[in-house]
């Protein structure tokens, strides 16, 4: 409406505007005048129409566009007052809901509060059922011990002896049993059968070998060794932890360490110098190419080790323990690799576990770890296997591994029957045809030489080296020499053993005094 209005206005301004301007022309102009009236008066008929008519389509258009909001408002209106319903309706549901649950709960916790007082009652009542049995036990006891003339305690005391007693003796019984069997001949040739049958199963090389502490050296090797104030030989020392000696005419040098790792890596550093391949590196840092020699052995030595477990099918031990077995393979004895003699004693362990239906897994378990002591040895003082025990205990083997490693020479008491499957087949593997070589007369001489030793004391009645010369048992006259003397005595005899013999590993002495008391009854 408002822009009809402003139309209507604009076009009674356009005509009163001409006839103004008409009007103040001459007379001619009259003419013109009436004309642009009568066109103006035209043009206010048509536009009264199309006024009229736009009026009309506005009219119509915007009472087409309120019916269309109220439309939309009543449907708006209509889902807003059905989701209203619903939601009324949920609420409605959810309250009922939770005032079923809450009534319930609250029968709920009456039914608890009244179990609650009906067990008090109970706890109570049996409190006092136990004070009154306590009491009539109480009246009980001292009665029959009015009667008996004696008290629990003292009865207790002597059924816990008899008890004992009763124990002791059946492990007498028992241990007679054992020693009994043990000296049935059947026994003997069983266990020579097992032994046999895993002997003859195994299938492995039966070569010696050694690992040489001399190693030759071509012309001119010995003048780039000692250059520069020893600088490579001092590196290589350094590096590999060993000490190395030229001889004189400078075609050997001498390589001196218990560790037969260490002397790998400078043999293997000697070796690349001979061959020519690092002789830059060698004189400009010895110390340092030597270490990453020794790195790369170390690599190797531990995939040794894992190969072991691999080969034996068992699952792998600690790190340190899986390096421990590597290191074996630079450690002989008597002329045997260690880690060969390893691994065929736990084929061997693992064959006499089958036949007597044990576990196979944990006989080659142990077995392989036994000789782990012998990597250590130049580091520590003691039994090998000692040693080695100790080491799986710390490194969380079981005990039943960790005996059986300790026991297989006899320095602790087996728990196990796999402490002796353990020592049989390493028994076995060492004793075999060719396993292990040594000149007989120094063998002999040696023998000889620690007897001599041990009898060379006063009380002294007789000196025998058992387990190859591994250990000597020294046996004294008991009226001659006491308990105290015999503990002095094993420490002189250890020590001049160490004072006047040149040995591998150690040698355990053990003196033995024992005491018979005879007497005849007429």
């Amino acid at each position: 409406m408002e822009l009809v209005a402003a139309t209507l206005a604009a076009l009674v301004f356009a005509v009163l505007t001409a006839i103004w301007r008409a009007r103040r022309g001459d007379g001619e102009s009259r003419a013109r005048v009436e004309a642009a009236e009568a066109e103006a008066q035209a043009m206010r008929k048509a536009a009264e129409r199309d006024a009229a008519a736009l009026v009309r389509t506005t009219e119509t258009a915007a009472r087409e566009a309120a019916l269309a909001d109220l439309d939309r408002a009543e449907t708006d209106a209509t889902r807003r007052n059905e989701t209203l319903a619903r939601r009324r309706e949920r609420a409605q549901a959810t309250e009922s809901a939770t005032e079923q649950a809450a009534e319930r709960a609250r029968a709920a916790l009456d039914a608890l509060d009244e179990r609650s007082r009906a067990a008090d009652q109970r706890r109570s009542q049996a409190q006092s059922e136990r004070s009154e049995a306590d009491r009539a036990r109480n009246d009980v006891a001292r009665a029959l011990e009015e009667r008996a003339g004696v008290g629990a305690a003292a009865v207790r005391a002597q059924l816990a002896e008899a008890w004992i007693e009763e124990a002791r003796a059946e492990g007498a019984s028992r241990v007679r049993l054992i020693e009994q069997s043990t000296a049935d001949p059947e026994w003997g040739r069983e266990a020579q059968r097992i032994m046999g049958l895993a002997a003859q199963r195994f299938s492995g090389h039966y070569l010696t070998e050694r690992l040489l502490s001399n190693v030759p050296l071509p012309p001119g090797l010995a003048d780039l060794l000692i250059a520069d104030d020893q600088l490579v030989l001092r590196g290589i020392q350094e590096g590999a932890g060993v000490k190395m000696e030229l001889n004189e005419t400078g075609d050997k040098v001498r390589l001196d360490s218990g560790d037969g790792v260490a002397r790998e890596i400078a043999r293997r550093a000697i070796s690349k110098l001979i061959k020519g391949t690092a002789p830059r590196e060698a004189a400009k840092d010895p110390k340092k190419w030597v270490e990453q020699i020794g790195a790369n052995l170390n690599r190797e030595i531990m995939d040794l080790g894992k190969r072991a477990f691999s080969e034996l099918e068992i699952p792998k031990a600690h790190p340190e323990i899986v390096m421990l077995v590597g290191r074996l393979n630079y450690r002989t004895s008597y002329t045997q690799n260690q880690w060969k003699h390893a691994m065929e004693a736990a084929f061997l362990g693992g064959m006499m576990a089958a036949e007597l239906r044990l576990d196979v897994k944990l006989a080659r378990r142990a077995t392989l770890m036994h000789d782990i002591g012998k990597a250590l040895t130049h580091e520590i003082d003691g039994s090998h296997a000692v040693i080695g025990a100790d080491y799986a205990r710390r490194l969380g083997e079981a005990e039943i591994v960790a005996n059986a490693i300790g026991a297989h020479h006899a320095d602790e008491p087996p728990n196990s029957i796999y402490a002796y499957l353990v020592a049989a087949a390493d028994a076995m593997s060492g004793a075999r045809p060719g396993a292990r070589r040594e000149q007989t007369e120094s063998f002999s001489t040696r023998v000889e030489d620690l007897e001599r030793i041990g009898g060379s004391f006063r009380g002294v009645d007789g000196a025998v080296a058992v387990q190859g010369g591994r250990e000597i048992r020294v046996y004294v006259r008991e009226r001659e020499v006491d308990d105290l003397r015999t503990v002095e005595l094993s420490a002189e005899i250890a020590r001049k053993i160490s004072d006047e013999l040149t040995f591998p590993g150690q040698i355990k002495v053990t003196v033995i005094r024992t005491v018979e008391a005879v007497e005849v009854a007429n």
